[in-house]
């Protein structure tokens, strides 16, 4: 932990911090092998998933800043669009850059996981890259995720072959 924390304030995301949530993504979509994606996503889209989200009541956090700045933010999203897979979801966290290494991500996925158990989700899964990603695994064991998979080479980015881990978290 440093030994200066910074203050934040988790709270539910609004459509206003939708552009700096936004512009946290696109960092790593450029910089980073942690998402698959390779091009930058659009504010529409984000603005559509989000709308998803709140539509079936799932969580979708933001920590603040005391400058009004997004330091992070976290949400889960349905598993799968099958009716049987209603009680699963996948959880997602990023960190601004410069808030990382803090604690941050534990406070963000510790409400995460409350509020998930709160809106009657089962399940959490967390697909994670098998290369780059090493803080968000070891963040996410230490929350009790286990691996349950291991897709190797199922992507390319940068020029090079990668694959994803699988971790399920049991809630309640």
């Amino acid at each position: 932990m440093p030994e200066h924390p910074f203050q934040h304030r988790l709270r539910d995301a609004r459509d206003e911090d939708l552009p700096q949530v936004l512009a946290i993504y696109n960092h790593y979509v450029a910089h980073s092998t942690v998402t698959f994606d390779e091009e930058p996503m659009t504010l529409d889209t984000l603005r559509d998933k989000f709308a998803r989200i709140g539509a079936l009541g799932f969580p979708y956090l933001v920590a603040q800043g005391p400058d009004d700045e997004i330091l992070g933010f976290a949400y889960v999203y349905p598993w799968r669009d099958r009716a049987a897979y209603r009680f699963t979801a996948e959880s997602t966290i990023y960190l601004r850059p410069d808030a990382t290494g803090r604690g941050l991500g534990r406070v963000l996925l510790a409400e995460l996981i409350r509020q998930a158990e709160a809106v009657g989700l089962r399940e959490l899964i967390a697909v994670i890259a098998d290369h780059g990603a090493d803080g968000s695994l070891k963040l996410h064991e230490s929350f009790g995720f286990v691996r349950n998979g291991h897709l190797t080479r199922v992507g390319f980015k940068f020029e090079r072959w990668m694959g994803t881990l699988f971790l399920q978290k049991s809630l309640r």
